[in-house]
C-alpha cells in the first residue's frame, strides 16, 4: 500500500514537472555537497553549514585531497574559503577591498591565516599585495577584483613549482589574463559545473606548469 501510494506521489509530481526538483533536493549531488542550504542562506557553506570556497564543486573537490600542511596561499578576495583553506595548509594570507566584509571576515580567522584591506584602485595597492613580503606561494588564488592586474604581479611570487587558481574563467572580460598565463607557459585545467549560493554553471581553472605542487 506504501509502495503504490508512493508510486502515485511521483507520479503526480512528474506531471506537475515537480519530480526532478523533489529528488534532487531528497538526494543527489547537490544535497551532498550541500547547495540547496547555501542557495538558501546566501552563504557558501557545506551540507553541515561549514565555511567552503565560493568556487566550482568540482574544483573544491579536487583541491581538497592534495592540499597539504607545508603549503602557503596567497588569495584575492576573502571569505568563506579563507577559513576552509586555513585549516588545510601552512598559512594563507588574503587582501580584500571591501571593508565591511573585510571586517566580518578577519575577526573569525585563525592564527595561520591573515587578511587585509586595501582600498580598490586598478593596478593599485590591492592587486600589488602579493608583492609585499619575502613570501612566495604554491597557490596563489585569484578571486577578487583587478584580475588582469592581480595575474600580472603574481607571476613571479609562486614557488617553482607554484600554480594559479582562476574562478570565473569563462568570462570574456578576463581573455587577457588567460592569455598572459598561457603565454607564460601555464596550462589551464577547467572544473566546470556549479557553485554554492548561485544556479548557473561556470568555471574555475588550474593555470600549472610541468612541475606543480598539485602534481597533475
Amino acid at each position: 500500500m506504501v509502495r503504490k501510494l508512493k508510486n502515485i506521489v511521483w507520479k503526480l509530481l512528474n506531471i506537475l514537472n515537480l519530480g526532478g526538483s523533489v529528488q534532487l533536493m531528497l538526494l543527489s549531488y547537490l544535497k551532498e555537497n550541500g547547495w540547496f542550504k547555501s542557495f538558501k542562506t546566501k552563504r557558501s557553506i557545506d551540507m553541515n553549514g561549514n565555511p567552503i570556497p565560493w568556487n566550482t564543486y568540482p574544483y573544491i573537490n579536487f583541491i581538497e585531497e592534495r592540499l597539504r600542511m607545508d603549503m602557503n596561499i596567497f588569495e584575492y578576495g576573502g571569505g568563506n574559503s579563507t577559513l576552509w583553506y586555513a585549516q588545510r595548509v601552512k598559512s594563507i594570507k588574503s587582501v580584500e577591498n571591501d571593508k565591511g566584509w573585510f571586517e566580518i571576515i578577519s575577526k573569525k580567522l585563525p592564527s595561520n591565516a591573515s587578511m587585509v584591506y586595501k582600498n580598490l584602485e586598478y593596478n593599485g595597492e590591492y592587486s600589488k599585495e602579493v608583492l609585499n613580503g619575502g613570501t612566495k606561494y604554491h597557490i596563489i588564488i585569484v578571486d577578487g577584483r583587478d584580475r588582469v592586474n592581480s595575474v600580472k604581479h603574481s607571476l613571479n611570487k609562486l614557488t617553482d613549482d607554484g600554480v594559479i587558481v582562476f574562478d570565473n574563467s569563462d568570462l570574456i572580460d578576463y581573455k587577457e589574463a588567460i592569455t598572459l598565463l598561457k603565454n607564460n607557459g601555464f596550462k589551464k585545467l577547467d572544473f566546470i559545473g556549479m557553485s554554492p549560493i548561485t544556479a548557473h554553471k561556470n568555471s574555475t581553472s588550474i593555470f600549472y606548469r610541468q612541475k606543480n605542487c598539485l602534481e597533475i
